[in-house]
């Protein structure tokens, strides 16, 4: 895409998050919909364009009244926002519609209108890797990351500080699920999950959502926000089976997507101020920080236990809380891309001083997928 040339002028999440019993998957859609119309000074029938995962496109339109001219039901994990931005933007700058709703809402914790988990016997993970006992993704994402850990010698005190200074970033965000303090003992005394991941390196499960609105920047100017500019995107996917990623210390699709989007954007890593990546485990921001080329392999632990993601430290990271501590419905995509735009508009609980340029970089699956954004306050 043309960097600069799309911009985010409508962001929100959903009024309630964390436990919501009243409100169905569809109602936390249009929830979080209505949430960025209101910020953007938007009626429905300024919205031609619409995404979203979870709920068909098509069901999301007919909700809320919309007739679009553009359609985008890309499902892809919990990255899928990423790509929603990715491709509204193109559809943008390709003059298929004007203004692009993206959408997500789950009910998480509470099931409300939520479809279930099965997955068919006849699918590839039903032939391939449940019959062998792996059946969720506390059992899918040890397949990896027990050879990255044995690789690079990674310890459950290095996982376990992840949590912590995801802990430590929530504490400052009042819509946290969890805000008390925790140490690496806290974290490695908690109930086992699947080896090595404790309870505390596990993503939280809340209902909530949320929703950002698109145009192009030449009309970004007329809205009553402070416009966010998109200024690289990339997208990848490499296998829907964990076990046969092409490497367990590293996902192909990270680096697919994080190099895409920095070439398109035409930064160095020195250039970013701010980073989300996708944490529904601890040991995610370590895979990213070394994909997306932050560290060399093996490095990204020092650079955590060293406070450089820290509040403080030089490059902040997960400054909601993360996937860890502030809000998990399933798929985290939209959180990350949220909290990057807060940071830009200058509008964060926890903000980061003078920052210009947010990565927004996201899983889908169990390294099945990737997208990233790369985010700028300042139109070039």
């Amino acid at each position: 895409m043309k960097k600069n040339s799309v911009a985010v002028v409508g962001a929100a999440e959903t009024t309630k998050m964390g436990k919501i019993p009243d409100v169905s998957v569809i109602g936390l859609h249009a929830d979080a919909a209505l949430n960025a119309m209101k910020d953007a000074g938007l009626n429905p029938s300024d919205i031609d364009g619409v995404a979203c995962a979870g709920i068909s496109p098509v069901e999301l339109a007919h909700y809320l009244g919309i007739t679009p001219t553009y359609a985008d039901g890309t499902s892809v994990g919990g990255c899928s926002f990423m790509l929603h931005v990715r491709h509204a933007a193109a559809a943008i700058n390709e003059g298929l519609c004007k203004t692009v709703l993206i959408t997500h809402g789950e009910s998480g914790r509470s099931r409300v209108g939520a479809g279930g988990f099965g997955r068919s016997p006849s699918s590839l993970m039903g032939q391939f890797e449940m019959p062998y006992g792996v059946t969720s993704p506390p059992t899918m994402f040890t397949i990896p990351v027990l050879r990255y850990m044995k690789t690079y010698g990674v310890t459950e005190e290095d996982l376990a500080m992840v949590a912590v200074v995801q802990r430590e970033w929530a504490a400052l965000n009042p819509r946290s699920s969890f805000k008390d303090p925790i140490t690496v003992d806290d974290v490695l005394n908690s109930a086992m999950i699947a080896w090595p991941f404790r309870m505390l390196m596990c993503c939280l499960v809340t209902d909530g959502g949320g929703a950002l609105i698109l145009t192009s920047a030449e009309r970004a100017k007329d809205f009553p926000t402070k416009p966010v500019y998109i200024l690289g995107t990339g997208e990848s996917v490499e296998t829907p089976l964990v076990s046969q990623m092409e490497d367990f210390n590293t996902s192909k699709a990270f680096r697919v997507s994080g190099k895409k989007a920095f070439d398109e954007a035409g930064i160095s890593h020195a250039d970013v101020d701010h980073l989300m990546i996708y944490d529904a485990f601890a040991h995610l921001p370590l895979y990213g920080l070394e994909d997306l080329g932050f560290c060399k392999p093996g490095e990204a632990k020092d650079f955590i236990n060293g406070r450089n993601t820290a509040i403080g430290g030089k490059l902040p990271l997960n400054t909601n809380g993360g996937g860890l501590s502030y809000m998990h419905s399933g798929m985290y995509g939209m959180y990350a891309l949220q909290e990057s735009v807060r940071q830009l508009r200058g509008t964060a609980p926890a903000q980061v001083k003078d920052a210009k340029i947010s990565v927004s970089h996201g899983v889908g699956g169990m390294f099945a997928a990737s997208g990233t954004i790369i985010f700028s306050n300042e139109k070039g």
